[in-house]
């Protein structure tokens, strides 16, 4: 049965203009750069830089909420009226010099497999064991490893390259590849890895045995079994002492150095930058999140030559499509502006809260502060905080630090008061750096001393700042 009713329904819902300062809001200063010069290139009534125009006249000052503005109009006038300065002309000289037209520079170098294909050319070899050292290289992880089965390999090459490797061949190959730099490449696993590294280095008692408890006893070693590992190896403390510093040495992960130089390396470039005099703490905004544009002027006359006459439906249409060109480019203009503001009243916000902490830069002055305490206390939206804080960087005299780091939650002493959690984090810490390697805390025994010093922690909760700090188990921590 059909019926019809009405209903009223209230609803929420964003404006695209609104959406685009979401967008602005949470990129970090080169995403920004990055869609600035895009905006620019898809929108020609945009560009860039400060151009002094005879008739500053294309908007009107834009006060009112981004709510009333979704229902605005476009006509002609409000693209011809006479303004002495212009919103999108004024910019803030409070941000520093050196953060201006920064060039970054971007690395390149060899490859990892290059790297060890290069030195192929090196050694007396045939055609044959060359081909498939070659093979074999390009079949490497980034870490340096081997990891696929000889015969799959074997079977790869007969069938990608109609090369036929025989078993003695496939090893001279990757003998060939064993004396590669950095030592340790080729290897099949970390155990084999280790014992290559330790074959390039001078014989020594504590070599040897190095190379024994590696290769014979690789599970108790990993699990700092040493009363075990003194039994089986007929050794004394010293000597074991000895050749575990040797192992500890050792590089796990020999294509490691050469991962990342095929890509283009990433630089953290602050948002922000603190400043700290005394008693006074300045915040200051990148400059280069604060850029100069303005709308270009043939666009402008474009809009004046239409103003007269009656325009054929040709002209009609590139007024229109003109509008929204313009339209768009107040609106980025605007949406800017209003980025850098929200950027500078959070950070500012954030510096009143954690001041003790930028005074003295020790991080047992942090706070306990969550996302709502700072939208509270600058009115506005937790998400609007949220793509602020986790994108964003501040230059500060005690390093470069991500804002999300100020941000914790909060606990109880047995006091009454309220501390941060980065102050037990902080705590754990120490007393993990400063504990008897031979013999180091547990998870319950951090748990007790925490208690003594005035914080009750129950265990997993120890474990779970630990795991944070990424600090390994008691057994993993424990050395001679």
């Amino acid at each position: 049965m059909l019926k019809q009713q009405l209903q009223l329904k209230l609803s929420q819902k964003l404006s695209p203009q609104q959406i685009q300062l979401m967008k602005l809001i949470q990129l970090p200063t080169l995403a920004f750069e990055e869609r600035l010069k895009q905006e620019i290139e898809e929108n020609p009534a945009l560009e860039h830089g400060r151009e002094e125009l005879e008739n500053d006249d294309l908007f009107e000052s834009q006060e009112e909420e981004w709510e009333d503005r979704e229902n605005d109009t476009l006509d002609m006038e409000s693209y011809l009226t006479d303004d002495d300065i212009p919103d999108y002309k004024t910019t803030s000289s409070n941000y520093p010099e050196e953060s201006k037209d920064q060039q970054i520079p971007y690395a390149a170098g060899t490859t990892f497999h290059q790297h060890l294909i290069s030195q192929l050319g090196t050694f007396d070899i045939s055609e044959r064991i060359f081909l498939v050292a070659e093979y074999l290289i390009g079949s490497l992880d980034e870490g340096g490893y081997l990891r696929r089965p000889e015969e799959d390999l074997i079977d790869d090459m007969a069938f990608h390259m109609n090369l036929m490797v025989e078993k003695e061949q496939f090893e001279e190959a990757l003998k060939i590849i064993h004396q590669l730099d950095p030592a340790g490449v080729g290897a099949r696993d970390i155990a084999e890895c280790l014992v290559l590294q330790l074959e390039r280095q001078s014989n020594s008692p504590a070599n040897e045995l190095a190379k024994a408890v590696i290769q014979d006893s690789f599970e108790l070693f990993s699990k700092k079994h040493f009363e075990k590992l003194l039994s089986k190896h007929k050794t004394d403390q010293n000597l074991l002492k000895e050749a575990l510093q040797k192992i500890e040495k050792l590089n796990p992960r020999p294509g490691a150095s050469f991962a990342g130089q095929s890509k283009t390396t990433t630089y953290i470039v602050p948002d922000f930058t603190i400043r700290v005099d005394n008693d006074t703490i300045e915040v200051l905004l990148n400059g280069r999140n604060a850029p100069e544009l303005h709308v270009s002027k043939s666009y402008q006359d474009l809009i004046r030559t239409y103003q007269d006459g009656k325009p054929t439906k040709e002209q009609k249409d590139t007024v229109q499509f003109v509008k929204q060109k313009l339209d768009a480019a107040r609106w980025f203009i605007d949406a800017i502006k209003q980025r850098q503001n929200t950027l500078l009243i959070t950070m500012n916000a954030i510096v009143n809260h954690q001041k003790d902490y930028f005074l003295s830069g020790d991080e047992q002055d942090l706070k306990p502060m969550i996302l709502k305490d700072i939208a509270e206390a600058i009115q506005m939206d937790i998400s609007t905080v949220s793509r602020v804080a986790n994108s964003k960087y501040a230059d500060t005299p005690y390093g470069t630090k991500l804002l999300k780091s100020f941000f914790s939650d909060a606990m109880t002493n047995a006091e009454g008061e309220t501390v941060s959690t980065r102050q037990i984090k902080s705590l754990v810490k120490e007393l993990i750096d400063t504990e008897d390697k031979s013999s180091p805390l547990t998870d319950d025994q951090i748990g007790i001393a925490l208690k003594e010093k005035g914080y009750k922690v129950a265990r997993r909760t120890v474990a779970k700042y630990r795991e944070q700090l990424e600090l390994p188990v008691a057994r993993l921590r424990r050395s001679l």
